[in-house]
């Protein structure tokens, strides 16, 4: 297999240079109150068959009384599974929700009788990349455009109906795979059935139903009670744990947070594999997660130079004053 996904890539911290944080400065995600929790909070959903992802959203900021919220890659109104619905602050993080991976367990029906090994060989077919252009009912303009599909495991059929599992560059139309698969059988094909199964670093052991937050939200207006929502809102943090990271000084956050690009001395820590013109995120000694940014060179040049830019602004998403002017 050529291109690996994200979660499959394994990175080491290297330490460029050792400083203590203060205490005083900043809160680490997972003791953030209730309230910041919330604020920068993500929703890991099971999407049910029947809604679109836009009404589930809106069911959410409804339930937890929110004026905003967003989630990371549209699944059409029949296809359940991970949705991650990132709230109020947390919406800046969707950027690296969209960029990363997914995968999907799929159900496809061959509109005739087909032999097992032709299908199987057929599906490997477009493992790599692969050119696609979206779908009629697509959101996006239907231009023509390349994605990468990771890698397609077959898992069982009958003749007309396949299940297979996919993992798949984001923007990638499994709806276009199934039809195309058909074309080259021969005999046409079409999507049967669809549930992804994760979206970036999220995974089914993540999810949480509507009716899993409704309970929560029940339980701590009626008791008080804190911890059934901070168990299904993870901080903004986890959408990020999938890109490769570097950790700044105390003094950088909040030139940072002005959106300014990080200097090399303002590094203290990075982690290996950061390529140039790559996204990377930074955050704070604390875990905090401060800005989305684009690397201006690798990590290696990074960790020997004195001076220079590391990283250029995409997003920031720590406000300003969270950390003192220090520049």
């Amino acid at each position: 297999m050529g291109v690996k996904p994200a979660w499959e890539v394994s990175r080491s911290v290297i330490v460029r240079a050792e400083e203590d944080a203060d205490p005083s400065l900043g809160c680490p995600p997972d003791q953030r109150s209730l309230q910041h929790h919330i604020k920068y909070g993500v929703i890991v959903m099971d999407k049910p068959p029947g809604p679109t992802s836009h009404e589930v959203v809106a069911w959410v900021k409804k339930l937890l009384e929110l004026d905003k919220a967003g989630h990371g890659g549209t699944l059409d109104p029949k296809v359940t599974g991970v949705l991650p619905i990132t709230l109020q602050e947390a919406t800046k993080v969707v950027q690296a929700l969209l960029s990363a991976g997914k995968e999907y367990v799929c159900v496809m029906r061959t509109h005739r009788e087909e032999e097992e090994s032709k299908v199987v060989d057929t599906l490997k077919l477009f493992e790599g990349e692969i050119y696609q252009r979206p779908p009629i009912r697509a959101s996006v303009k239907r231009r023509l455009r390349t994605r990468t599909i990771y890698q397609i495991d077959y898992l069982e059929g009958d003749g007309r109906n396949w299940l297979f599992n996919v993992a798949c560059q984001s923007g990638t139309y499994i709806r276009k795979l199934c039809y195309d698969v058909g074309e080259v059988l021969g005999g046409g094909a079409h999507m049967q059935e669809l549930r992804r199964n994760r979206s970036g670093p999220f995974v089914e052991n993540d999810l949480v139903t509507m009716y899993d937050l409704a309970d929560a939200i029940d339980l701590h207006k009626e008791n008080g009670e804190e911890e059934p929502l901070r168990g299904i809102i993870l901080p903004m943090e986890t959408a990020l744990s999938l890109l490769p990271k570097i950790w700044i000084r105390d003094s950088a956050v909040d030139a940072i947070c002005t959106g300014a690009a990080l200097a090399m001395p303002g590094v203290l820590r990075l982690e290996s594999g950061i390529k140039k013109e790559t996204m990377v995120a930074v955050m704070t000694s604390k875990g905090e997660g401060t800005a989305l940014m684009r690397a201006e060179t690798s990590g290696e040049e990074i960790l020997r130079s004195e001076h220079g830019i590391a990283a250029f602004p995409l997003r920031v998403l720590m406000p300003r004053g969270t950390y003192p002017k220090m520049w």
